[in-house]
This record gives structure tokens, C-alpha cells and sequence, in this order.
């Protein structure tokens, strides 16, 4: 008897309760919209995004059962189906459409509306749940057992576990809120700078430092201390070694040395890392991006022809807990998405291109929906899956005569929408899988993760607005690092106006990572980004590894520990990033909070912050729940 015949979902087909309902849906838009404006703000200056699943599963256990005292595990699953939409078309957004706001600073066209950003997000994202839909019963039924679907299985443990929802969520509200103080405080009262720098007089071009920011500090533990030091390892060969190099190569030419655009004594660490590093750094990212790929591919063959083998197979009873959205309405849904992307006036996308969408779109998800059951849904290498779209569109796009800007534009269009499609379908897998474990209605979760699509995709035009109306990517505050590799390699290939020679020191850099048997892509970003953040994000990795190797506690209390420590960490990234919205809605009206002038206590007063920052996370991390009957 195979493991399909012999599981048995938490909730009975047979079995009804409430699951879509008013509260359902509203929680989760709340949430959807909080975790993607959260996302988007985090991955815009770090280059990485965390899961919303079990955040937005505990919080709405709290929220659903503890407050409103309803009981249903079912309305718990719809809350964090909508609410994890945010965070995965947030995560699909930042890789690309910042690139159409750079083009527009440069001059080189008109910023894009917020229609536009939102037509893109929600085109790609329910593209990608269609796509998803028949691949349900192949992936989730037909593999059970088989395929783990890490995020999808632990979400389910978390509404499984519902008796401890209420303390669970009081740590995520808690690392919010603390987070969202000290965000104000920092980058809002401007009491203390939330940049802590020093440059190495004696050793010019080498710098150090952190940004003493709640996010950083979470994503560091969240990523462990393997992701945190490979980042690292990344910053430190860039401000240490390369930087240093070109200073001394560079100090005694009074000329500036392409692409700066001043002598590289008059630069600076940040000049020299914005002039130069960005480059190699993109190259790196660009070469782990490939490399991912590339060593998927033959796990993308047997996952596409399984794949299209398993849709072959017809279930046999349909019933409550095997019913999909009907195909005929699937298949309508992508026909009339297609025609969409061609003829809608503001998509950039042409004929050519809206099959290049539905082509490598249908493959990408397919190959998306799959290897998050093998690998996570944090693993996934859409960014790989991306650079290839990209690259292969531009390449088309400008052997058919669409060039210039106008061509730049349609690829980075065309990778938007299949970006986003990867991504969301990677989350819909994982909820899909949650439903099945607990007995969720699969056509209910399925219209639940399409409503939160639509609702986030309205929500990251604005955001995506405010934030380039408040900094600018590109920016200090917002690097926006995908984004601008993406925009480098198609401006790359339609203009070949790209440094090359320093983009190709990246792609070897990345090479030699990669035949030392170390992660290519968080080495990449940490190369690519500015070392201060790196070094608040291995501070939070090096907590999460004082738990991992506490050898006096036993391994039901370490599981605790690091369990209340993700949660806590989810909020602080949650409250930073609320709070940066709303920063920088203020700096767009002009209303100014810094006092500064008066009231100022340096870069000591920031490490300070940031050490009693980590003494709070110790506090909660260790913090045992209360036990219920």
C-alpha cells in the first residue's frame, strides 16, 4: 500500500469547516499586505527575503483562536495561504521592477505607474498558481512521503500545535513591536546613526563596520550561521582585499579609471566599492545564479517529465479534499493572461513576448513547484531561473529588431512576470502542502492564495512607489542588488556598455567559490553588497550557532530555543520594515522627525543599541511558553 492510500488528512473529507469566512480573508489581506511591504523594504537593502508562512501561521492561530476565540484549522490555513502570497510576490517584485525606476533616474524613460507594477505582479503571480493547479495532485498527492516540502510540512506542525498559538504569537508581536521602536528611534528620531563605519587610515581602501538595524540582526539568525559567513566571507574579500588593491593601483593616477567618474583617491571606501566592487560583485551573482542552474538541470528534466507524466493520471473520486479549480477554468484563466501581457497597454510585452512568458513561464513553475519539495522554498534558485529568462529574452528581443530602451524595457517585463510566477508557485506548493496534511479544501486554497495575489499586487505598486520616491534604488538605503545585477546584464547585452573586464572578475571569483565547494550566490551578495551589512547579519548567525552547539541543554529545549528565537526574528523584520515604510512616507511629504542636532549619541550610542538588541533577542530566545492543559 503506497503513502498516498495510507494518510489520512487531520480534518476528514467528510468533514466540513469554516475556511474561507470574513475573518479568514481579512486576517490574511492584513497580513499579506504587512509581510509584503515588510519583504519588500527587507530585500530591497539586503538582497534576501525570509518565509511568511509560519509567522503569518502563528500569528493567525493567535489572532483566529486565542482573541477571537474560533475554532477552525482550517480558517488558521487559509489566514497563512493569503497572508504568505505577500511575501513570496514581494520576494518576485524586487528582483526586476526597480530596474524600470533606475532606468527612469538615469533619464533614459518615464517611471512606470503604479498600474503597470501592479498589472505585472498580478499577471505573473496568478500565472503562476494556474500553472501550479495541475501540478498538485502529481506533486503533493502522488509524492507524498516522497517529496517533504520542508516549509509546507513545518507550517502544518505549527497549526497541528495550535494550543500553544497564543504565546507563540505574543514573541512574533513582541519582536515587532521592539523592532518598530528601535527602527524609529534610529532612522526616524535619528538619536544615534544607524550606520556604525570606520576606515582604516594605515590600510587605505579597507573599511568596516555595521548598520545596527532589528532586520539584519533577524535575517543573520534566521539564515544560521553558514548563510551569515559565507555573506561575510563575500564582504571581507571585497573591502579587504580588492578594494585595497584598487586603491593602490589606483592612488597614483590622477585620471579617473572607468566606470568612475573621479581618481580613486577622491572616492573613498564607498566609492570605490560603488564604482567598482558593484560590478564584480554582480558578475558573481550572475555566475552563482548560472551555476544553480546549471547543476539543476537534471534534477529540472526528471522534475518536468514526472511532472507531465503525473498530470496524465486522472483521480478516480473526487471529493472534498481532492477537489482543484476546474481545468477548464484554469486553461481559460491562462489563455486570457497571455492576451493580457500582449495587448494591455501598460504591460511593455509584445506577441513574441507573451509567448516567451507562457513558454518558459509553464517550465519555470513546473520546475519552481518541485524542487521547493526537495530543497525549501529559501533555496530555490529562481534568481538563477531569472538571469536565464533575461538573458535568453534579450537575446531575442534585440535579434528581432526591439532594442534600445524600449527592448531593455520589454525583458526586464518579460523576467518580472516569470520571476514572480516561480516564486509564488514555490509558495503555493508549500501551502498546498500544509492543506493536504491538515485536510484543507485544495479549490479554496487555490481561490485563497489568487485573492491574496491580487490584493499584495495593489499593495507592492505602492510600496514599490513610495520607497523610490523616498531613497531612490540604487541608493544607500535601498542597493537594491538583484534588481541592478538584472538591469547590468540586459543593458550588457542590448548596448555592451557594461565594465566587463571587472563583471568577469566577479564570474571567476565565483568559479573559484564554487570549485571550493562554497555556496556561489550568498558569497556573491555579501561580495556585491556593502560590508555593514553583512556584519550585523553574522552577528545574529553566530546567536543561532550558540544554540545549535549549547551542548548543556538537550535537543527538545534547543528545538524550543531556536523555534521562539525564528519568531522573535520574524517580527523584528516584520516591524523594521513596516516602520521603514512609513519613514519614508514621511520623507516623501517632507515631514521631518531627526533630532540629531540636539540630541545625538554617535556610533558608540548605536552599539549600544545594538548589543542590548541581542541581549532581548538571548531573552526571548530562552524564554519558556506557559503550559496548557
Amino acid at each position: 500500500m503506497s503513502n498516498k492510500e495510507e494518510f489520512k488528512p487531520y480534518v476528514a473529507a467528510d468533514q466540513v469547516l469554516p475556511e474561507i469566512t470574513p475573518v479568514s480573508v481579512i486576517v490574511g489581506v492584513i497580513l499579506a499586505i504587512v509581510f509584503g511591504a515588510a519583504n519588500a523594504y527587507l530585500g530591497l537593502r539586503v538582497g534576501l527575503t525570509i518565509s511568511a508562512s509560519i509567522p503569518a501561521a502563528v500569528i493567525s492561530m493567535g489572532v483566529i483562536r486565542v482573541i477571537l476565540r474560533r475554532d477552525s484549522i482550517l480558517e488558521n490555513n487559509m489566514v497563512q495561504t493569503i497572508g504568505s502570497a505577500g511575501e513570496s510576490l514581494a520576494a518576485g517584485a524586487i528582483f526586476t521592477l526597480p530596474a524600470l525606476f533606475m532606468w527612469a533616474e538615469e533619464g533614459a524613460t518615464e517611471l512606470p505607474s503604479i498600474l503597470t507594477i501592479a498589472l505585472i505582479a498580478l499577471l505573473g503571480g496568478v500565472l503562476g498558481i494556474l500553472f501550479m493547479i495541475p501540478l498538485r495532485n502529481a506533486l503533493i498527492v502522488e509524492e507524498h512521503g516522497t517529496l517533504p516540502y520542508p516549509e509546507g510540512q513545518a507550517c502544518s506542525e505549527v497549526l497541528l500545535a495550535g494550543e500553544e498559538g497564543g504565546t507563540k504569537a505574543g514573541t512574533v508581536f513582541a519582536g515587532l513591536g521592539i523592532s518598530a521602536v528601535y527602527k524609529f528611534i534610529a532612522d526616524g528620531l535619528k538619536l544615534f546613526p544607524s550606520e556604525v563605519t570606520y576606515d582604516f587610515k594605515n590600510y587605505p581602501g579597507a573599511g568596516i563596520g555595521m548598520d545596527v538595524l532589528p532586520s539584519l540582526l533577524g535575517v543573520g539568525y534566521i539564515c544560521g550561521p553558514k548563510i551569515s559567513s559565507y555573506m561575510m566571507a563575500g564582504g571581507t574579500i571585497a573591502w579587504f582585499v580588492l578594494m585595497p588593491l584598487l586603491y593602490i593601483f589606483g592612488c597614483h593616477n590622477p585620471e579617473a579609471l572607468f566606470p568612475a567618474k573621479a581618481a580613486v583617491t577622491e572616492l573613498g571606501t564607498g566609492g570605490i566599492w560603488s564604482s567598482y566592487i558593484k560590478y564584480i560583485g554582480a558578475g558573481a551573482v550572475a555566475c552563482g545564479g548560472v551555476i544553480s542552474l546549471i547543476k539543476s538541470l537534471p534534477l529540472i528534466v526528471r522534475t518536468f517529465a514526472g511532472a507531465m507524466k503525473g498530470i496524465s493520471k486522472k483521480q478516480t473520486v473526487v471529493t472534498r479534499t481532492t477537489k482543484d479549480l476546474p481545468m477548464n477554468i484554469v486553461l481559460i484563466g491562462i489563455g486570457l493572461i497571455g492576451i493580457a501581457l500582449w495587448l494591455a497597454p501598460d504591460i511593455p510585452v509584445n506577441f513574441l513576448g507573451a509567448i516567451l512568458i507562457i513558454v518558459f513561464g509553464f517550465f519555470f513553475v513546473t520546475v519552481s513547484a518541485r524542487m521547493v519539495g526537495i530543497v525549501g522554498s529559501s533555496n530555490n534558485p529562481v534568481s538563477g531561473m531569472t538571469i536565464a529568462t533575461m538573458l535568453v529574452s534579450t537575446i531575442v528581443l534585440k535579434a528581432t529588431g526591439n532594442i534600445g530602451t524600449s527592448g531593455m524595457i520589454a525583458a526586464i517585463s518579460i523576467g518580472s512576470v516569470i520571476c514572480i510566477a516561480a516564486a509564488i508557485a514555490g509558495d503555493t506548493s508549500q501551502d498546498l502542502k500544509t492543506g493536504y496534511v491538515v485536510g484543507a479544501t485544495p479549490w479554496k486554497q487555490q481561490l485563497g492564495e489568487i485573492f491574496g495575489v491580487a490584493v499584495s499586487a495593489v499593495a507592492i505598486g505602492f510600496v514599490l512607489y513610495l520607497l523610490n520616491a523616498a531613497w531612490g534604488y540604487g541608493s544607500t538605503e535601498l542597493p537594491a542588488p538583484q534588481a541592478g545585477m538584472m538591469k547590468m546584464i540586459v543593458e550588457g547585452v542590448m548596448d555592451g556598455n557594461l565594465p566587463w573586464p571587472l563583471v568577469f572578475v566577479g564570474v571567476f571569483l565565483g568559479i573559484v567559490v564554487e570549485i571550493l565547494r562554497i555556496p556561489v550566490l550568498p558569497f556573491a551578495v555579501g561580495l556585491y553588497l556593502p560590508i555593514y551589512l553583512s556584519t550585523p547579519m553574522m552577528v545574529g548567525g553566530l546567536v543561532r550557532l550558540w544554540v545549535d552547539r549549547n551542548k548543556k541543554i538537550s535537543e527538545e529545549e534547543r528545538k524550543g530555543r531556536v523555534e521562539n528565537g525564528t519568531l522573535f526574528c520574524s517580527g523584528l523584520i516584520a516591524g523594521e520594515g513596516l516602520v521603514g515604510v512609513l519613514l519614508a512616507i514621511f520623507a516623501v511629504v517632507g515631514f521631518d522627525l531627526d533630532i540629531s542636532k540636539t540630541v545625538d549619541l554617535g556610533q558608540i550610542g548605536g552599539c549600544v543599541f545594538f548589543a542590548a538588541l541581542v541581549a532581548v533577542l538571548f531573552f526571548f530566545m530562552n524564554k519558556k511558553g506557559k503550559k496548557t492543559a
